[in-house]
């Protein structure tokens, strides 16, 4: 097991400097200037020529990429254009706030989508699983930031329930935690169905239904447990997308997370600002891909077993 992990850590590597390092060409292409960002408009070209001397932007793309890595190793992901202070100090002040958001989107996600498609499976061709799958298709195709502006048409503006922006408190959470999460339990839900589905109709199944074992316990017990795996995979997936992909919630109901803070880090073209979200988004991916791994051993212990 603990090989299985380290091989994965190690992997993460190439992983980090293929998706930095594109980033990076692609933010160098981008039109701007990043010292005339920082000196404002009534700067001189001096000035600007001066600025771009002492950060280092003259010199090419390549060397300046290499010395951006090399400083990442020792820790250091530099300066803000914007703002002038470290980038690791801003992003570790805004991951938990991704971080939270994430967890309560998955969390609504994982606690309606799997008793609405365990629950479709077993009823199949019912009007329950007629009308759940409906839902799930609706929420498979709405778009997230439509979802978020008619949430806070209704609940904030019409309702006045929940405020439509910031992170004063936990009710700031709920319609941003909706948004993020309808997508992702219409997804989750349809998955678990059609994985139950496959695994009710297993002989396994039928055998213990001839042994008079209760209904409830060869759902819970027997068919849950074998079709759990393509489900977690899902979740797995959706959990390290969140992490990287709630941009548009964020930028919907400003909150202030990552994905907000990157956003306006690309506008204004502060660079290592990107660089560092980039990085922090990779990261967290990963290690969730990672858990998902571990986690599929306690599942099934046939898998485990592989983990050489």
């Amino acid at each position: 097991m603990w090989k299985f992990i380290v091989k994965r850590i190690v992997a993460m590597v190439p992983v980090l400097l293929g998706v930095t390092l594109v980033i990076y060409l692609i933010m160098s292409m981008a039109p701007g200037d990043p010292a005339k960002v920082i000196l404002g408009e009534q700067a001189t070209p001096e000035q600007i020529e001066e600025l771009r001397e002492q950060m280092g932007l003259n010199d090419p793309v390549l060397v300046q990429y290499v010395r951006y890595i090399w400083g990442l190793l020792h820790g250091d992901m530099q300066t803000s254009y914007n703002s002038g202070l470290p980038c690791q100090i801003e992003i570790f002040a805004r991951f938990p706030n991704t971080l939270r958001l994430t967890v309560t989107a998955i969390t609504l996600s994982v606690v309606l989508a799997l008793p609405i498609g365990v629950w479709a499976a077993v009823k199949q061709n019912t009007i329950f699983d007629g009308v759940s799958m409906f839902i799930a298709l609706i929420g498979l195709s709405m778009p997230v930031f439509w979802l978020g502006l008619l949430l806070i048409l209704f609940f904030s503006l019409r309702l006045g329930w929940f405020p439509s922006s910031g992170a004063d408190s936990w009710k700031s959470l709920v319609l941003p935690g909706v948004t993020l999460g309808f997508q992702h339990m219409a997804s989750v839900a349809r998955v678990t169905r059609s994985s139950m589905l496959e695994v009710i109709r297993a002989d396994y199944i039928r055998t213990a239904r001839a042994k008079g074992v209760a209904e409830s316990k060869v759902i819970t017990k027997h068919a849950l447990k074998n079709a759990l795996i393509p489900t977690v995979t899902v979740i797995g997936l959706q959990f390290g997308g969140m992490l990287g992909g709630s941009v548009m919630t964020e930028s919907v109901f400003a909150w202030p997370g990552i994905g907000r803070l990157m956003v306006q880090s690309i506008n204004k073209r502060d660079i290592p600002m990107v660089l560092g979200c980039v990085i922090m988004f990779s990261v967290s991916s990963s290690v969730v891909n990672l858990l998902v791994d571990v986690l599929y051993g306690f599942i099934d212990p046939r898998i485990k077993s592989q983990y050489k």
